[in-house]
């Protein structure tokens, strides 16, 4: 089998023999129709992959890395430079130094391609402007690739005065390079879309196709491409599951596993449309490499580890704080003006939704064609829900959620039901009443929801059964839990409560449901809300 590739670079495909999955069909209709454009994706969807795919194919031309793609017989244009810029490699803490490193990427470059009467200047977008003007002069074209342009802004979010310089600088950079003869083609992408840097204001020559229809599934993988290019790897999966050799997997148990693929991957929109999805790249190739690795499916949440919490949002909850149960309920979308979403002007006034679409924590779940004044956004899939509630978690407990969460699944495991209670009221005593206050039965269920998912205990809340809705399931590996919680303003109201909560397990046998644990163990718990108590106080383990 080919070796699975999560790089950045399109030669390492060719040269260390990895799956490519074939996106230059949509390479060469982009620049073929456009000749500036400006992309926006989440952190590790591809963005890097795909400008090193263009800047290789005019460099290089097709040979000999594009042997076997879609382009290589296609591809009939010259070779052109090329400027590669990443501003993730510009420092973001200083314009003076951020300066001098970007006047010296352009002065490397003009001197690598001998540009006749080029001179440095001292602000960069002069430089570049001094660039173009020779090149021009020469009629001499290059191509420029700019990746993560919003990256000095984004790290900037909470620094007013350092954010303006470098959104003026940025500013005045694109200015400088609007409608020049000598870019051949100019790719941009980033994170956000931001109209404060000139990129997409009136007048501007870069197409925006961030939620273009044609170039949506450019980046991100189909269940189709999944199915062609890792076909190895999921009839390697499908045999671990259901314990055969690789030839007996059978075209059922492939879309069996690409079905729990899309539940947990699937999901992501770039549509304006919204008709065509994308599964997260890196999930994809992380979760068939640990097929590889551990010799067993595991669905694990690999996005966030790697990038799923990039600076925009460590920065942005410094000093805001997300409506956190708003996201609780996966299937709900939450509704924005589209005016919000297609037109955001700053970070520092960025609707709280759409960073968090940008981010990759939401999507789109509505059309953007459909003249609707307002567009839908919800979670992608169950890896990013999960990633969600372990984003709150971390900035919404006071204690912090490491720390509560430490030794809590061996405490679920095996642990007595007074250890249990006691840390579930070390988890309540750590939200802010100020700002959260408990003051229903639907709160006390979600605070601790919430803290479970963050600290990444497998639980459902409201879980079915014929006879009715748990509160709270919680699987941990030889145990399974079963909460039915209650609320009470007093401590006599707490008493009676726990007896109907007692009952509702028994009579609707909450738990008693296959696959079985090694151990069931029912609890009915009340929590007294008076303000001298603020904890359960009342609880019972049912037999």
């Amino acid at each position: 089998m080919k070796k699975i590739g999560n790089t950045g670079s399109f030669k390492k495909f060719y040269l260390n023999d990895q799956i490519y999955v074939d996106k230059t069909e949509y390479i060469y209709n982009l620049i073929n129709n456009e000749a500036r454009v400006f992309i926006s994706r989440p952190r590790r969807f591809g963005k890097s992959l795909t400008l090193d795919t263009i800047a290789t194919l005019f460099e290089t031309g097709v040979e000999p890395y594009f042997k076997g793609t879609w382009i290589y017989d296609k591809w009939t244009e010259p070779t052109y430079p090329v400027f590669r810029l990443s501003f993730l490699n510009l420092d973001n803490s200083s314009m003076d130094l951020f300066k001098k490193q970007l006047n010296s990427k352009i002065t490397e470059f003009a001197n690598k391609i001998s540009v006749k009467g080029y001179v440095e200047k001292t602000e960069p977008e002069d430089s570049i402007l001094s660039l173009l003007e020779k090149l021009e002069e020469e009629t001499r074209q290059i191509v420029i690739l700019i990746d993560e342009y919003d990256y000095q802004l984004t790290s900037n979010i909470n620094n007013d005065e350092l954010y303006k310089q470098f959104q003026q600088k940025i500013k005045r950079i694109y200015a400088n390079i609007k409608d020049k003869f000598a870019i051949k083609f100019l790719g941009i992408t980033g994170v956000t879309r931001l109209k404060d840097v000139s990129i997409f204001s009136v007048g501007s020559d870069i197409r925006d196709i961030t939620n273009s229809s044609a170039y949506s599934q450019m980046i991100g993988f189909t269940r189709d491409e999944i199915k062609k290019f890792y076909i190895d790897y999921l009839k390697l999966a499908a045999s671990y599951e259901n314990n055969c050799n690789v030839d007996e997997v059978t075209d059922t148990q492939i879309e069996s596993l690409l079905d729990r693929l899309a539940q947990n991957y699937d999901g992501y929109c770039f549509d304006e449309d919204y008709e065509k999805k994308v599964f997260s790249t890196w999930s994809v190739n992380t979760f068939l490499q640990s097929v590889v690795d551990k010799k067993k499916v595991q669905f694990g949440e690999y996005w966030y580890d790697n990038g799923g919490l990039p600076s925009i949002l460590v920065n942005y909850l410094k000093t805001h704080e997300l409506n956190a149960f708003e996201y609780l309920n996966k299937e709900k979308s939450v509704t924005i003006p589209v005016n919000d979403f297609l037109n955001p002007t700053s970070l520092t006034t960025i609707n709280q939704n759409v960073l968090m679409c940008q981010t990759g924590y939401l999507t789109l779940r509505s059309a953007l064609t459909s003249g609707d004044l307002t567009v839908d956004l919800g979670i992608p899939n169950g890896e990013i829900y999960k990633a969600l509630n372990r984003l709150i978690a971390i900035n919404f407990y006071k204690e912090g959620i490491y720390a509560l969460a430490k030794g809590v699944r061996d405490l679920l495991d095996a642990g007595d039901i007074e250890d249990i209670i006691d840390r579930f009221n070390s988890v309540i005593n750590s939200v802010s009443y100020d700002h959260f206050p408990i003051n229903s039965e639907a709160a006390v269920q979600n605070y601790l929801y919430l803290f479970l998912i963050g600290a990444g205990i497998e639980t459902t809340t409201e879980s079915h059964s014929s006879k009715g809705r748990a509160d709270l399931i919680i699987e941990t590996k030889n145990r399974r839990l079963v909460f039915e919680l209650k609320y009470a303003e007093d401590e006599t109201v707490a008493k009676t409560k726990l007896s109907e909560a007692v009952e509702q397990i028994k009579s609707r046998d909450y738990g008693n449901t296959e696959p079985k644990k090694a151990e069931l163990l029912r609890i009915a718990a009340v929590f007294n809300a008076d303000p001298k108590v603020r904890a359960f106080t009342e609880y019972q383990k049912v037999v």
